[in-house]
C-alpha cells in the first residue's frame, strides 16, 4: 500500500493506492447490508483516511484499487457509490460527535462557572479567618474551582478542533473519485505513483 503526491500543478492531486486480490478484502465481511450500501474494512479505512490526513484539505485526493479482475465500468461505478456511502455516513457520524461534544461542554461549562464562583465567595469569607488550616482551606477552595473548569477549557480550547477535521476528511473522501486498475507486473512503474 502506497500513495503519491503531485509535484508539478497546483492544486495538487494526491492519489491512494491499494492493492487487492479480491474486492472482499475492502468490505467489511461482517456487514450484511447490499454491496453498494457495505462499510468499508477496518484496515482499508485506517489506511484510507490516516493517509487523507497528511494531505492539505484543499487538496483533492482519489482512490485507486489495483485488482487482477480486469476494470468494468459498472463495477466501478458501484464500488464508487460504496465508498462515497461509508464516508458519508462517517462524516454524519462525526457531526452528531461534534454537536455533542458541545452540548456537553455547555453543561460543563456552567457548572464549571458556578462551582468556581462559590468557591471563590467561600475563600473571600475564609480568608478573614486567621490561622493555617483557613489558609489551607482557603487555597484548596480556589485550587478547586479552577479545577471545576478544566473540563469546559479543554473542550472549546482543545476538544472540538481534532473533530471538525476530520469531518471536513470524511467529506472530502466522500467525493473522492475511485478507480479500478487492473494488477501491474513487477517489472512495471510502481502502481502508487502520482499523476
Amino acid at each position: 500500500m502506497n500513495d503519491g503526491k503531485s509535484k508539478s500543478s497546483k492544486p495538487r492531486h494526491h492519489e491512494v493506492a491499494l492493492r487487492l486480490d479480491s474486492l472482499k478484502q475492502f468490505f467489511n465481511s461482517m456487514d450484511p447490508s447490499p454491496f453498494y450500501e457495505k462499510d468499508l474494512d477496518p484496515d482499508a479505512e485506517h489506511y484510507i483516511v490516516s493517509l487523507a490526513e497528511e494531505f492539505p484539505l484543499a487538496e483533492s485526493v482519489s482512490l485507486v484499487l489495483h485488482l487482477d479482475a480486469p476494470d468494468t465500468t459498472e463495477t466501478s461505478a458501484i464500488i464508487e457509490e460504496a465508498v462515497h456511502n461509508h464516508f458519508r455516513n462517517l462524516a454524519r457520524l462525526s457531526r452528531l460527535e461534534f454537536r455533542h461534544m458541545m452540548r456537553v461542554g455547555s453543561r460543563s461549562l456552567v457548572i464549571g462557572l458556578a462551582v468556581l464562583t462559590s468557591c471563590l465567595l467561600l475563600s473571600e469569607l475564609i480568608a478573614k479567618q486567621d490561622g493555617a488550616l483557613m489558609e489551607i482551606l482557603r487555597q484548596s477552595l480556589l485550587i478547586g474551582g479552577w479545577v471545576a473548569m478544566w473540563q469546559p477549557m479543554q473542550t472549546y480550547l482543545y476538544g472540538w478542533w481534532p473533530l471538525r477535521r476530520r469531518r471536513l476528511i470524511y467529506e472530502k473522501l466522500r467525493r473522492m473519485p475511485v478507480h479500478l486498475r487492473p494488477v501491474h507486473h513487477p517489472d512495471s512503474a510502481h502502481p502508487a505513483s502520482n499523476r
